[in-house]
């Protein structure tokens, strides 16, 4: 659905994206994610055909971003972070105008967003000026805008930024919703806890260049590699004293916790769980929790295996 080669956006002299390759099948939601300054806004704009590349080529629902920028903006559905609300219009006087644009009547911009109202819990701000609304109301309402034409790609920039937790979830959960067979979303978010929840793969962009695309399983599995274990004990832990087998090695000891490598926890937790039990008084095993954020930052920032469990 989302294919780029070596796509690449110069301003005078910087280079703001550089010979970035994505491939995002049908179906996938995919989070580009990245420092400040990283690409990805340019990325996004460039997907949906307000800028054009300085070179490489995209193409997005089979249009090329460069040559067929009207056919492309018809199949995108655009959530900016900048969102140009007008604040004299109430929210129906705004979608009713921009379904217009789209070539809707009336009564189907009505039947379109009602049931988006509801959702995203507006039904009451409708006929409330823009120039009120919270900065989390017109995030929504910049929402709704974007899928009034039933795009089957969808470029999310930031879309639950200020939001309070409720109306996040809110977002989230209508994003989730908005997901099928048939239609692709890039999601660009600082928040990796949102990445990980909603997407099933992640790029990662630095510099203007991609570093990794891959599943979110799969990038844990890249960095943190061997599953890690923590024993934690009643007291004080000398690792010297344990007779683990020469096939388990310790990461490092913390007062009385342990970070124990493991090659074959099917096969070797249960020993190991009866030998650390009868030789001191173990109060949990547990493996290591594996976040997204360890793992956007170890790409980002290589560590070593030891500074990953601080």
């Amino acid at each position: 659905m989302i294919k780029t080669e070596n796509l690449t956006k110069f301003f005078g002299e910087f280079t703001a994206v550089d010979q970035v390759n994505l491939e995002v099948p049908a179906g996938t939601i995919l989070a580009l994610l990245g420092p400040n300054g990283a690409g990805k806004t340019t990325t996004v704009r460039m997907l949906s055909s307000i800028l054009k590349p300085s070179s490489g080529t995209a193409k997005v629902a089979g249009f090329d971003v460069a040559s067929q920028p009207s056919e492309v903006r018809k199949m995108v559905g655009v959530l900016t972070e900048h969102h140009g609300l007008y604040g004299r219009m109430n929210a129906d006087e705004y979608l009713l105008f921009f379904g217009a644009l789209y070539g809707y009547s009336k009564s189907q911009v009505v039947n379109k967003i009602n049931p988006m109202y509801e959702q995203l819990g507006m039904t009451n701000y409708r006929k409330k000026r823009l120039a009120e609304y919270s900065k989390g109301m017109r995030q929504k309402l910049a929402l709704v805008r974007a899928l009034i034409h039933e795009p089957p790609v969808l470029l999310l920039d930031e879309p639950t930024s200020a939001m309070d937790p409720e109306s996040a979830k809110i977002v989230r959960t209508a994003i989730k919703s908005l997901k099928n067979k048939e239609r692709t979303i890039v999601l660009c978010t600082h928040n990796l806890v949102e990445a990980e929840e909603l997407s099933d793969q992640i790029a990662i962009i630095q510099d203007g260049k991609i570093i990794l695309q891959k599943s979110i399983q799969d990038v844990k599995n890249s960095l943190f590699g061997t599953p890690v274990f923590i024993a934690k004990f009643d007291q004080k832990i000398d690792g010297n004293q344990l007779g683990l087998p020469n096939d388990i090695q310790i990461l490092k000891i913390i007062d009385n916790e342990i970070y124990i490598k493991i090659t074959n926890p099917n096969e070797q937790n249960p020993g190991l769980i009866r030998s650390l039990s009868q030789k001191n008084n173990l109060v949990s095993f547990t493996e290591f929790s594996k976040r997204l954020e360890d793992a956007y930052l170890g790409a980002v920032n290589p560590v070593s295996q030891e500074e990953i469990y601080d």
